[in-house]
């Protein structure tokens, strides 16, 4: 288990997900998601030492054309902004080799660059060691005026919350 494990971009993803009031259908909630990310960590065999993730925002999907449209210029504006990164700040200690099957939870203290801006975190995390695959799934809420962002706008939206979750699922191959 020792050593450096790859991202399997095709069965990871990071994306968003944000609460709006649309005019048409009332409380909504918007999701998107990209697979087009690349990365990798370090397990010396009692800690995982390093991990380096970076996303490409250009490739965000969501269920409507527009939104992903207006997030070039608005919100996350990745026009100007087009990747995400997370890098490992701490090391993230590991009692032992998991199990096959077995999920460990773990806080994964790093640096998130969203939009430019760059804030130290802590990512809620479960990891699970899956036919040769470390499978890491997490969350974290973020508030968008903290990586100066403003709520996108359109006619069709009568609000969006100031917060959002990033979602990700990351699959680690050696």
């Amino acid at each position: 288990m020792e050593g450096t494990w790859t991202l399997v971009a095709a069965d990871s993803f990071v994306g968003y997900r944000v609460k709006e009031q649309l005019v048409s259908v009332g409380a909504a909630e918007a999701v998107g998601r990209t697979s087009a990310v690349i990365g990798s960590l370090e397990f010396d065999g009692s800690a995982i030492t390093a991990v380096e993730v970076v996303a490409d925002l250009t490739q965000l999907k969501s269920d409507d054309d527009r939104r992903d449209g207006r997030l070039r210029t608005q919100g996350i504006q990745w026009g100007t902004f087009p990747e995400a990164s997370f890098v490992l700040a701490q090391p993230i200690a590991i009692d032992g080799a998991p199990a096959e099957g077995e999920t460990i939870s773990a806080t994964a203290v790093g640096d998130l660059t969203l939009h430019g801006v760059t804030n130290r975190v802590e990512f809620l995390l479960e990891g699970t060691l899956s036919n040769g695959l470390v499978v890491v799934v997490g969350s974290l809420l973020i508030q968008f005026a903290d990586y100066d962002m403003e709520a996108p706008s359109a006619l069709s939206v009568v609000s969006v919350e100031e917060q959002g979750v990033i979602e990700l699922q990351m699959v680690f191959g050696r």
